[in-house]
């Protein structure tokens, strides 16, 4: 009886997203005839792979062109960065070379947009600061390592989390350093059970920048592939996926929202 309705309230939630979904593809933009730069690779406990191919397929079935790469020296085909529209990358750790990065960094800085997760994006290259500048962000740590927890949605509002409710993850935990101008869509809070002194602490999982002219979107959810099982974290993806190729074309949004003032 209980695996029944347990059964029952996943299809009523699954039930509610689709909803949701419907409504929020009206407001989003279109990954019709945008040119998509994935570059996947780095360290293979994050499964680059396996999240390539649940990403990849689905933006080519919204009518995007998607160029795929496994290594970094595409950053440097002026061409092909010169037509782009959106980059998502997923690479953790690794290097990057000086001038792979700085191209990278321009191409943004003009108005392609930037779309990652978890380490793929958020730790990428710890020895280069202007990439994480870029970012917004830097994984440090994941106390407990594997463990569960809350992943509550502070903004409602927009589109890339409109409609959404809160949600469980039994996953990594990500704990970050966070440039205090990002637009924070969802955040998680941490216990003690791992490291005393940051009990309560309140982590950004989820937000949206610029830097330069380019939309920047990151999600710390997404360590291995099976974590887009979860309908939340997948949709919430795709959403800012959307948005960040719309960095050429979209108004530029109001998105500074300072803590210290």
């Amino acid at each position: 009886m209980k695996k029944i309705n347990s059964f029952i309230l996943l299809f009523v939630a699954l039930c509610q997203l689709i909803t949701v979904d419907a409504n929020a593809q009206k407001e989003m933009p279109s990954l019709k005839n945008k040119k998509v730069l994935f570059v996947n690779g780095g360290w293979k406990g994050h499964e680059p792979t396996q999240c390539r191919d649940i990403f990849v397929p689905w933006m080519r079935s919204e009518g995007a062109e998607v160029f795929v790469f496994d290594n970094l020296g595409c950053y440097n085909d002026s061409v092909l960065m010169s037509k782009v529209d959106l980059i998502v990358q997923t690479w953790t750790m690794g290097t990057i070379k000086n001038d792979e990065e700085k191209n990278l960094l321009k191409a943004i800085k003009r108005g392609v947009g930037i779309a990652g997760w978890h380490g793929g994006l958020g730790d990428s290259f710890r020895q280069n600061v202007n990439y994480q500048f870029m970012v917004g962000g830097q994984w440090v740590a994941h106390p407990g390592g594997k463990v569960p927890y809350r992943v509550n949605i502070t903004n409602s509002k927009d589109y890339v989390t409109k409609g959404i409710k809160d949600f469980n993850m039994n996953t990594e935990q990500y704990y970050m350093h966070v440039d205090p101008n990002v637009k924070v869509m969802a955040t998680t809070t941490f216990n003690g059970d791992h490291a005393a002194w940051i009990d309560g602490t309140v982590m950004p999982v989820i937000w949206k920048k610029y830097y330069g002219d380019g939309r920047v979107f990151y999600s710390s959810l997404g360590h291995i592939a099976t974590d887009f099982d979860v309908p939340e974290v997948l949709e919430v993806m795709k959403r800012g996926i959307r948005w960040a190729s719309e960095s050429k074309y979209g108004k530029k949004e109001e998105w500074l929202s300072p803590v210290y003032k």
